[in-house]
């Protein structure tokens, strides 16, 4: 298979990775001349990932990319930028979303952006670094097209990648989006040094506020206990790697949440989802008091506040 990774950051530089070492041919497109300059010239990306090794990988700058005759373009950009990036996709090949989060302008699932080509989603625990290594990991496609993920699956599968396939794609995006949300609030709990019990009560009510919005939008309850709901939430609430966790952690010893992404260096999606699903709830009539909490402590309440109104919430059924 001849795919084009659009996104030259941890996950899209380890994903190019992947696809090299399955057989295919793989191009890592990236926005920044500088960057690309810097992988051709040392098999390394100098800013992300940079144990992975890219022989073998064609780095391009993104509007010089093969995308137009790619079979398969895989993006790998924040949220935020999604939309433009796609908007702006020549060509009609499939597209393989690896980006959590939901569209910051919008509202919508990343994946209605896409209009008129076939796509799918891929998500689950997958910490780059640690795929980087050569750790096992297992992910899950999401598409509507069944043959389409079937096939992403037998391209991608490896013994250190497992790969599942369903045909919810709106429960797998909306469980790779609220797990970020979840994450910081985990994040604030270590921070605040609160303990196990409080952090595993708090994952275990994210998950249910998970299961709540999928009914409320038509999802599968049955994929928020899966790999892309239980397993990306807890791997990303516990693993020292995880963004959205740190993030959490800064912010609950006082860094403002802008400063504690430039800390950590690479995009941090729930400080971007976090308000678009607490809008999303609210259109869909449900209560999410942990999204909630995390959007007040990011516009400036106090975390120990939000931890008292949190516990003095009214007692009630599981």
């Amino acid at each position: 298979m001849n795919a084009v990774v659009v996104g030259g950051g941890s996950w899209g530089t380890v994903f190019a990775s992947l696809l090299r070492d399955r057989g295919h041919e793989a191009t890592l497109a990236c926005r920044d001349p500088e960057q690309v300059a810097a992988i051709r010239a040392t098999g390394r990306n100098p800013r992300y990932a940079r144990d992975v090794d890219l022989s073998g990988i064609e780095a391009s700058v993104l509007t010089e990319a093969p995308i137009a005759v790619a079979e398969l373009v895989v993006v790998a950009v924040p949220s935020r930028a999604f939309a433009a990036v796609v908007r702006a996709l020549p060509g009609q090949a499939p597209v393989l979303s690896l980006t959590k989060g939901l569209d910051p302008t919008t509202g919508n699932r990343l994946s209605t952006l896409l209009r008129g080509r076939p796509v799918a989603v891929l998500s689950g625990p997958n910490i780059s670094e640690e795929i980087a290594h050569g750790l096992p990991a297992a992910a899950v496609i999401a598409s509507e097209d069944r043959n389409l993920a079937e096939r992403l699956q037998h391209a991608i599968n490896s013994t250190v990648f497992r790969v599942y396939v369903t045909d919810d794609v709106v429960g797998v995006e909306l469980c790779a989006a609220a797990k970020n949300v979840i994450a910081l609030a985990a994040g604030g709990a270590d921070g605040l040094r609160l303990g196990d019990n409080a952090k595993a009560a708090l994952v275990a009510r994210g998950l249910a506020e998970m299961r709540r919005l999928a009914d409320a939008a038509g999802a599968r309850p049955e994929t928020f206990a899966g790999l892309a709901g239980m397993g990306d939430l807890v791997v990303t609430c516990w693993s020292p790697a995880g963004r959205n966790r740190r993030a959490g952690e800064l912010i609950a010893q006082g860094t403002p949440p802008e400063e504690a992404e430039a800390t950590i260096g690479m995009v941090v999606e729930g400080l971007t989802t976090a308000p678009v699903m607490r809008d999303l709830s609210r259109r869909l009539g449900i209560e999410l008091p942990i999204t909630e909490g995390v959007c007040a402590v990011l516009e400036g309440t106090s975390l120990s506040d939000l931890v008292k109104q949190l516990m003095a919430r009214p007692p009630t059924t599981e």
